[in-house]
């Protein structure tokens, strides 16, 4: 996968994230959602390069970047430290502006990004999902049983670690063939590494990690942004096949949230990057070359 990048750790933020970067051109960084790694855009990132140049980083806890132990304010992997993640990534990169487009967790840090970073955010992508305060706001029986895992991963430590370290590969397959189309919509390669990753304790904590700062610390900076809009132009992708397409409106909510706002429904599930990488590229690219 990623044929012509280069793989290199980059330091920043007192870590260092495992980080693809290839192509020529303007920059643009493409961030991986839940459970999943830079390996997501293994279909894309190749065709994007012919027009930019990619950086595919893992998350902070997630592939092969750092995995910092959480503390009982999560604020180690709040959005507003990833996001710092990625302003370090970029300049460590020679990047002071960028392009950015996330998928799943990847589309929360791109938010956080656009919210306290605006002058470095030139143009923004967010795919299948709808800002977090408003999924927490608007939770309800149907939300809750579609989404649980945002209340089971959210639990106190070493809860939701251990009743995952119990069979990894089967909570994995379960969330990747369940959320959307079905595991055959994976390529081998891409699932491997989704399932190497994901049998370290140490990952499965760092992404807990991560659904407890969504439910606390996260809420917290979003509530008090609550008035703030994404200033630069923004895509709002997502899944038609989708859960979150069966519950929310994407453009009425994301018009809530940013003053541009373009949209882009692909006929997919919610891994829609791995489900439908023709059309995403496709969307993606036109949007990010205006």
């Amino acid at each position: 996968m990623f044929p012509g990048f280069d793989r290199r750790y980059v330091a920043t933020n007192g870590i260092r994230l495992y980080t693809v970067v290839g192509g020529e051109g303007p920059p643009l960084l493409l961030l991986h959602g839940y459970p999943q790694t830079h390996a997501m855009w293994y279909a894309v990132a190749p065709v994007l390069a012919e027009r930019f140049t990619v950086v595919c980083p893992d998350l902070r806890g997630y592939g092969d970047s750092s995995k910092v132990q959480g503390s009982d304010s999560h604020v180690e992997y709040c959005k507003r430290t990833m996001a710092a993640d990625m302003i370090g990534l970029m300049k460590a990169l020679g990047f002071d502006t960028f392009a950015v487009a996330g998928h799943d967790r990847g589309g929360r840090v791109v938010h956080r990004l656009c919210l306290d970073h605006p002058g470095a955010v030139t143009r923004a992508a967010v795919l299948d999902i709808i800002p977090t305060h408003t999924m927490f706001e608007t939770l309800n029986r149907r939300t809750a049983l579609d989404y649980y895992h945002w209340l089971f991963l959210a639990q106190p430590a070493p809860l939701p670690e251990k009743l995952i370290g119990g069979d990894p590969d089967f909570y994995l397959d379960w969330t990747l063939g369940g959320w959307g189309t079905g595991l055959s919509a994976f390529a081998p390669e891409a699932l491997a590494e989704y399932r190497r990753c994901f049998e370290d304790p140490l990952t499965v904590h760092a992404m807990c990690e991560d659904y407890r700062a969504a439910a606390t610390i996260d809420l917290e900076h979003d509530a008090a942004d609550l008035s703030a809009r994404i200033a630069c132009p923004l895509l709002v992708g997502w899944g038609a096949k989708g859960l979150m397409a069966k519950t929310y409106d994407f453009a009425a909510e994301w018009e809530r949230k940013a003053t541009d706002v373009s949209l882009a429904p692909i006929d997919a599930g919610h891994f829609l990057v791995d489900e439908a990488p023709e059309a995403v590229t496709t969307s993606l690219a036109a949007f990010f070359a205006r």
